[in-house]
């Protein structure tokens, strides 16, 4: 059996929330393929979206500000020769940049929506994307009047799913009273267990709604090079005492992980899976061996006494450091 006949036995199926489509698990992202975490290859690119499709994923992230455009034409040029309907697109939009790509806001006004989707459309080289989401909440915009926007592109066919983004339970609430909501897309790790003591988690499990978790490996911390390359090093979690003390966290995940004789990153995707049938964990991966790994965490299984050690290693509240700069933290309605 080859190794992408393997990895297509491991993907999991899951439905994102009660209205959402049926994807794998876990998701590709696709961020770091336009050098969020430092330089990449486009060719290596491609063979990592055709390594994940060929092994059976069908859900693939993205953001039309991942390298300003670059990561929806990547995507477009990996999925040339492929059929559309057989990969599940999911977009964030609202991101604004300047012109050395650098954040500047973010607009969720009805007609930037219809406007962000005109391009991502040209780019993707698609006439519908999957699900379509702000990818944070704009401060001057009611969420009711951005969801509307995307709720009329749904219904011209251009959008099939409507998803959300890093938003407090009160903001869902309000998102879902206007539209059918598939799935919030949000930081969720071993290191970053916010939504389970702010409502978020809970207000998904009540409302029907589905969780794309991002940053399942921490950015790298859990079980990566270690390497602070792109906008790492300037994570508060990755400076100081604060990298040394997240660092120690993770001495007895490796322990656990060493005994079931798996990886530190699989352990860590198992559990984000574990945690719910409606949790997708979104993994960000540069090369093809990434995502063998990736699919192989669905073998990995965590019994009771494997799930109260890990809680006891790293409980609610763990990691030190935000999980971003001060401004972008303000920047989080989910935060606040």
């Amino acid at each position: 059996m080859t190794n992408s006949q393997t990895a297509q036995t491991q993907f999991q199926k899951r439905r994102l929330g009660s209205t959402g489509p049926e994807v794998t698990s876990p998701a590709l992202g696709g961020m770091s393929l336009s050098g969020a975490y430092g330089a990449v290859d486009d060719e290596e690119g491609v063979r990592v979206i055709h390594a994940y499709l060929d092994a059976g994923g069908i859900l693939i992230d993205t953001a039309d500000f991942y390298g300003a455009g670059h990561n929806e034409m990547l995507i477009a040029r990996a999925l040339r020769e492929r059929e559309r309907d057989d990969v599940v697109l999911s977009v964030k939009f609202g991101a604004l940049l300047t012109p050395v790509g650098m954040p500047a806001g973010f607009d969720g006004r009805p007609e930037a929506v219809r406007s962000s989707l005109t391009y991502s459309l040209q780019r993707l080289g698609t006439d519908h994307v999957d699900i379509y989401r702000p990818a944070r909440l704009d401060p001057q915009v009611p969420i009711e009047e951005t969801v509307g926007a995307v709720q009329e592109l749904v219904e011209a066919g251009y959008v099939r799913h409507i998803g959300l983004s890093e938003v407090s339970a009160d903001t869902i609430r309000r998102a879902a009273a206007v539209a059918p909501i598939s799935d919030l897309q949000i930081e969720y790790s071993l290191l970053s267990r916010g939504i389970e003591a702010n409502g978020i988690l809970d207000t998904c499990r009540e409302l029907g709604i589905g969780i794309t978790a991002y940053s399942v490996l921490g950015r790298g911390l859990i079980g990566g090079s270690g390497a602070l390359g792109g906008s790492l090093a300037h994570m508060p979690r990755f400076q100081g005492d604060n990298l040394d003390h997240n660092r120690a966290l993770l001495v007895t995940l490796e322990e656990i992980a060493a005994a079931k004789g798996v990886t530190l990153a699989q352990l860590a995707i198992a559990w984000v899976a574990a945690r719910g049938e409606h949790i997708v964990p979104v993994i960000g991966s540069r090369r093809v061996s990434q995502v063998e790994s990736m699919a192989g965490a669905n073998a990995v299984h965590l019994d009771d006494t494997d799930l109260a050690r890990i809680d006891a290693a790293v409980p609610v509240g763990a990691a030190r450091g935000d999980r971003y700069p001060t401004h972008f933290m303000t920047q989080l309605d989910s935060e606040n």
